[in-house]
């Protein structure tokens, strides 16, 4: 996974949910805007996916991702500067 280095280290004790399965469960609320408890199972229980998403978003976990995937990725040429647009109206 492009992102694995950037997370923080698992903690001690229970074994930890797969990574993927909890970003992806992060990235499908908040782009859904769906309450934490209307996360589908498919991205295992909302509690682990929610702490784990508050707990990156106080360490700087989801500020050190949003620097360096965007960066990474025009550095390998993954985006297309002409096609990508911005508008004010649609940013929330």
């Amino acid at each position: 996974m492009l992102i694995e280095p950037l997370l923080a280290p698992p903690r001690m004790g229970r074994p930890v949910r797969d990574r993927r399965q909890v970003v992806n469960g992060i990235l499908w609320t908040l782009s859904t805007g769906a309450a934490w408890r209307d996360l589908p199972e498919r991205y295992g229980p909302w509690k682990t996916v929610y702490e784990r998403f508050r707990r990156w978003s106080a360490d700087g976990t989801w500020d050190r991702l949003l620097a360096h995937v965007p960066q990474r990725s025009d550095a390998v040429g993954a985006v297309d500067w002409t096609v990508v647009c911005v508008d004010s109206t649609a940013v929330r």
